[in-house]
């Protein structure tokens, strides 16, 4: 099949939006009937630098219908599949879209993009892509394309699950306007040999003579450009079997196989990230209100434990919190008290006993025969098995609230933070303001949470001193002036605790941001009631 490539001149100059349009559509109009697949740029209904969302609305409906309407008269005309990316209008706002034409000119299927940049969520919708969604795969006459626009072309990691869907050509309308040829050819030879498919490119020119952006081009599975167009205004074309795939050995003398399918027979997907179905909105994009699991669902299971966290969880609890204290040997593990009497067979201090010695301990039968055998809880476990599935508000435990705790004690906790990858997703809360200063210095991009600690009534003065993200509110230590002020210095808001639905209703009306709560279903539904705030 021939396979088309349109490069049109793209201008930072906003005012030439109109002059810039029409010069994209000349270049439709040479496409003719012996072309089989005709690909356009992203933002085809935005033609030139539109840097504020005004504008970028603007253009959008200015020029959305008229190039959506000449996208189907050139395939109808070309008798020829055609992608072209421009806005789609949902009822949840503007959408980042690839709409895709069949031979007769009927839109048959939209790509969202699936990576829109943090500049483009401040002017579109973006909700979607922080749900799970299987690639986007459109099949038009027996061949089956998916998809990357512009942003998309840098999370390598989504290739190979495009090339377990078995595609054959993959779309790229992009804009990249940053990259270099180089750069950019590389991403797409790369593309093609990790997924086994075509890629088909097209960009927008910066300037004739530019050595940025641009790079429309057309790569074949084993990773040849077929055409270049660099940073020539125009179109360009190469001929492709879209059967015809790249095959090696599958290891040295071993049978031939497609680079993917070697790839996947050795896989260790948890080597590297936490599972990507499971990971919700991390801490700053997560909306508010939430609700806290304290310790936990801890009024169907035991503490501070795996099924605790696991009910909390699965019930889609925003939040779990749990507590940590250090072992004799140095282990981090997860309990509320500083005594072991009330939860488990032991006796005595935690610090006053190695790991190996707790273990000898039921942290389960206290609450039920049930839960017999269940042992105490390293901080790892409960990353390993949770990291990125919840926020996590770690409750850093130590002897009293005035003095430092040991530095490498910390800098252990904030380690295993980082080795689950899970540093958006957490926060360290203690009413011990040298603890909180500690962590803040050893890990500034972690964020803290201040606690009641000894000077409740000054928690909001203590967090702007610190520069804390947060504040757990100790009823009935806080009123509605805290609140507000917290908010004007932009410090979130939880509060410790409400079981009470009415009274979980009053901290909401006051503008509490996080219940924590021991009884996380029944809270959860009060909470679910009131709209949902963004940050």
């Amino acid at each position: 099949m021939k396979v088309c490539i349109i490069q049109p001149a793209y201008s930072v100059d906003y005012e030439r939006s109109e002059e810039y349009f029409e010069a994209q559509l000349k270049l439709m109009e040479q496409c003719d009937d012996s072309m089989d697949l005709i690909v356009l740029p992203e933002s085809c209904d935005i033609p030139c630098l539109a840097n504020t969302k005004e504008k970028s609305h603007a253009s959008a409906v200015n020029f959305n219908a008229r190039l959506l309407q000449a996208a189907s008269d050139t395939a109808k005309r070309c008798h020829a599949i055609l992608f072209a990316n421009a806005r789609d209008f949902t009822p949840t706002g503007e959408r980042n879209t690839t709409h895709a034409f069949d031979r007769e000119g009927r839109e048959v299927g939209k790509y969202y993009k699936q990576h829109p940049t943090p500049g483009e969520c401040q002017m579109i919708d973006c909700d979607y892509s922080f749900e799970f969604e299987s690639p986007t795969v459109i099949e038009i006459e027996g061949i089956r394309f998916a998809f990357l626009t512009c942003y998309d072309f840098y999370f390598y990691e989504n290739f190979a699950n495009i090339a377990r869907n078995k595609v054959d050509v993959v779309i790229g309308c992009s804009h990249q306007r940053s990259d270099t040829h180089a750069a950019l050819e590389m991403m797409s030879r790369f593309c093609a040999y990790n997924t086994n498919a075509y890629v088909v490119r097209s960009s927008v020119s910066m300037d004739e003579n530019s050595t940025i952006g641009g790079a429309s081009m057309i790569v074949s599975p084993d990773g040849t450009v077929l055409v270049n167009l660099e940073s020539r205004v125009g179109l360009a074309t190469a001929e492709i079997d879209v059967t015809k795939k790249y095959y090696k050995p599958a290891g040295f003398g071993k049978p031939l196989s497609a680079h993917y399918e070697y790839i996947e027979k050795g896989r260790r997907p948890w080597k590297y990230r936490p599972g990507g179905s499971m990971m919700v909105k991390h801490d700053a994009i997560m909306p508010y209100p939430r609700t806290c699991a304290h310790r936990g669902f801890n009024t169907v299971a035991p503490e501070n434990s795996m099924p605790a966290f696991g009910a909390a969880i699965a019930l889609g609890a925003e939040e779990i919190e749990f507590d940590l204290w250090e072992t004799k040997d140095g282990e981090i593990v997860s309990i509320h008290d500083s005594k072991l009497d009330r939860v488990s067979t032991g006796s005595g201090r935690v610090w006053d006993f190695t790991y190996e010695d707790l273990l000898a301990f039921d942290f389960g039968v206290k609450y039920g025969e049930k839960f017999e055998g269940l042992k105490i809880l390293k901080f790892e476990e409960i990353l390993k098995q949770f990291s990125c599935h919840a926020m996590m508000n770690i409750h850093i435990k130590s002897r009293d609230n005035e003095n430092p705790l040991d530095e490498d004690y910390l800098r252990r906790i904030i380690a295993l933070v980082r080795k689950y990858d899970c540093e958006k997703y957490v926060y360290f809360m203690s009413g011990n303001d040298t603890v909180l200063a500690q962590l803040k210095a050893l890990a500034p991009d972690l964020c803290i949470c201040v606690g009641g600690g000894g000077r409740p009534w000054e928690i909001v003065d203590r967090a702007i001193a610190l520069g804390a993200e947060k504040v757990q509110l100790f009823r009935p230590y806080f009123n509605r002036e805290m609140i507000e002020k917290a908010h004007a210095n932009g410090i979130r808001c939880n509060v410790f605790w409400s079981d009470d639905e009415e009274t979980t209703r009053e901290y909401l009306e006051m503008g509490v941001d996080c219940i924590l709560t021991n009884d996380y279903l029944k809270i959860s539904q009060i909470v679910k009631e009131y709209p949902k705030r963004k940050i």
